[in-house]
């Protein structure tokens, strides 16, 4: 009896230290489920700091202060000859008109360094609005009306809260006079906060009130057309001839080897490749759509291969073997059943290499599409720069009214990206099959 209540009090113990053992093992689940939940938590969190943070800089991007003058489009300064010849009237001298404009809404502004801050309030290219007008409707030399103007960066700052007034005036870009006149040109209703389509329709400028993202956008369109062209045929023919008809051997593997290797080379690689070959060896033109595209080609190319063929792995044996089985030849078993079985998979990754490339800046800026380019770009072979250059750009100019600018083109970049990926889990769900 002695011996048989020691092997059950053995059998406890044995039980009690599994119940044990089974306690610290849930435990440590659920302390794993614990940690994986506040590391999504706090990524989630880090994340949204981050788009928050460049939303809050960046909204104010897509309005412009104007300023509304009624200006006296006067003969003697535009078209003294009457001729109504186009080169006259563009180069007519319309900082003169404005500050006539401005004098007579502060005539107390008599001093040369006065009248020079008082036509600061609106921006340095805010003749080239009357110009254009004017081009448009020669009618209007003669009249008056109220025609609103942009403002300069410094009074749009000013408007927008981000250059404080409370501070002495030697330690703001914008006078105390500035200040004064913007304040009652904003009491007379004549300050007003408007959409601003310059930012965009128009390319690059020296001067933040006038830049725009429309030149950057095109050039990333027509950059990633040759992107696209060039690398998903190639891409997807090598995909297919390795995984469908290569030969297993050493030289396939050693293909394979370097196709993967190929895809953690430092973007900036393909850069130099892109400088030495296509500019310097063949003397493609510098900083165009071409030769971006041809780079940014060059990188996607391992990831479309290694998607494409991840995309023919998944589709099942027994698709080949019943083509086969029914009389087909390999070449319509893969382009008939297989290829299009895979095509979503393909697509996906496509896309997904197409929105990395989106994003590349170090290879286009060895190829010289960091220069400055004022005009939107017509064609693959004209000058361009594209959005991630762009922001580039502007992230480096010392201008506060650059800093909404890069915001704004950073929400612009991301919302290209969103949809891109976006593209991806659609066509996924759409066309994906389960075996």
């Amino acid at each position: 009896m002695t011996e048989m209540a020691q092997q059950r009090r053995a059998a406890a113990r044995r039980a009690e230290l599994a119940q044990a053992r089974l306690r610290r093992r849930y435990a440590a689940e659920r302390r794993f489920r614990l940690y994986g939940v506040l590391a999504i938590a706090l990524a989630i969190g880090v994340l949204g700091i981050l788009l928050v943070s460049i939303v809050s800089k960046g909204y104010t991007a897509f309005v412009q202060t104007e300023i509304g003058l009624d200006l006296t489009f006067d003969p003697e300064v535009i078209d003294p000859e009457g001729t109504r010849d186009p080169k006259t009237l563009a180069g007519a001298n319309y900082n003169r008109i404005i500050l006539a404009a401005l004098q007579e809404a502060f005539p107390e502004v008599t001093g040369r360094r006065e009248r020079r801050a008082l036509l600061g309030l609106v921006s340095d290219g805010a003749w080239l609005v009357l110009r254009n007008r004017v081009l448009e409707d020669p009618s209007i030399i003669g009249t008056t009306e109220r025609v609103w103007l942009p403002a300069s960066d410094e009074i749009d700052m000013l408007m927008k809260g981000y250059i404080p007034r409370d501070v002495p005036e030697s330690a703001r870009r914008v006078s105390d006079s500035q200040i004064a006149w913007i304040d009652a040109l904003d009491e007379a209703g004549r300050v007003d906060t408007r959409l601003n389509t310059a930012f965009l329709t128009r390319g690059d400028s020296r001067e933040p009130e006038l830049a725009g993202i429309w030149g950057a956008v095109v050039g990333t369109f027509l950059t990633m057309i040759v992107t696209l062209v060039l690398s998903f045929p190639l891409a997807v023919a090598t995909a297919v001839y390795l995984e469908e008809f290569a030969p297993k051997n050493r030289w396939t593997d050693l293909i394979e080897v370097n196709i993967n290797n190929l895809a953690a080379v430092p973007s900036i690689v393909f850069g130099l490749l892109g400088l030495a070959v296509f500019l310097g060896f063949f003397g493609l033109p510098r900083s165009t759509p071409l030769v971006g595209g041809m780079v940014l080609a060059l990188m996607n190319l391992p990831m479309i291969i290694i998607a494409s063929r991840a995309a023919l792995k998944a589709v099942p044996p027994s698709i080949r073997e019943a083509a086969l089985a029914v009389g087909a030849s390999p070449l319509q078993t893969v382009f008939h059943h297989v290829l299009p079985l895979a095509a979503p998979g393909i697509l996906t990754g496509t896309i997904i290499g197409m929105a990395h490339a989106l994003g590349e800046t170090a290879p286009l800026l060895m190829i010289g599409m960091v220069a400055f380019i004022v005009d939107v770009p017509g064609g693959f072979t004209d000058a361009a720069t594209v959005l991630p250059v762009q922001i580039f750009l502007w992230a480096d100019s010392p201008e506060r009214a650059f800093v909404e600018k890069t915001s704004a083109a950073i929400m612009v970049l991301l919302a290209f990206l969103v949809v891109m990926n976006g593209l991806a889990v659609l066509l996924r769900r759409r066309f994906e099959r389960r075996w």
